[in-house]
């Protein structure tokens, strides 16, 4: 299985809320078919999965997730929690590895009414699952993956979350080979899902020169 790795999709998962975030570019070999694409699909009213892999198989496992999670909703009224979600998709995931698998890698966040918490996990092609704090899929995670080691707080605002993604976003604009259209990302809360937000390179690098700025000035200030 060759993954397409040059697709790139984040989560985090704060406190209160989940922080999921793709790029926005459709491609297959060297070509990009659009510069529009939503990596995310809503699977419930405050549950989401973003997708990356073969286009074909993320149609077609992305649709074939959504609609059961939709069809377990009917038969029981009542939704399925994030964590009961992601373990669906990962048992579909393990019993088609062996007869028709899936090329997808997949992300699953949402807000959990039972807990009253935030919930992420990570979730590969070979059907593994984790429930992880934050995470990437393709070659962005080699460079993303250090930033939330070091910047990440649970805690953290919207606000701050944000300014977390740009660090992110700033640095894959700056250390990676393949440059990226722009980036969407959602907030999912107690409320459910925010607006689909889109972010330009062009405000990327004001952003992270602000950052930059904010950092050198505390430094100064100690």
């Amino acid at each position: 299985y060759k993954a397409n790795k040059m697709e790139c999709i984040i989560g985090v998962r704060f406190k209160d809320f989940v922080l999921l975030a793709g790029d926005t570019a459709a491609g297959r070999s060297i070509m990009v078919m659009k510069q529009d694409h939503d990596r995310l699909m809503k699977l419930e009213d405050k549950i989401g999965m973003l997708i990356s892999g073969d286009p074909g198989d993320c149609s077609y496992f992305g649709e074939f997730i959504q609609k059961n999670v939709h069809l377990y909703n009917i038969r029981h009224d009542y939704p399925l929690s994030p964590s009961s979600a992601a373990t669906w998709t990962r048992n579909k995931l393990a019993y088609y590895l062996r007869r028709s698998p899936f090329h997808v890698n997949t992300i699953i966040g949402g807000y959990d009414d039972a807990s009253k918490s935030a919930k992420l996990y990570f979730l590969d092609y070979l059907g593994s699952m984790a429930d992880v704090p934050f995470a990437a899929h393709g070659y962005s995670a080699y460079f993303v993956l250090s930033i939330f080691d070091r910047f990440y707080k649970e805690d953290m605002n919207k606000e701050e979350g944000v300014k977390l993604l740009v660090r992110c976003f700033a640095e894959l604009q700056k250390r990676f080979l393949v440059n990226f259209p722009s980036f969407t990302y959602y907030f999912i809360d107690k409320d459910g899902f925010s607006d689909r937000n889109v972010i330009q390179p062009e405000e990327i690098k004001k952003l992270a020169e602000s950052l930059k700025e904010e950092e050198l000035s505390m430094e100064a200030a100690s």
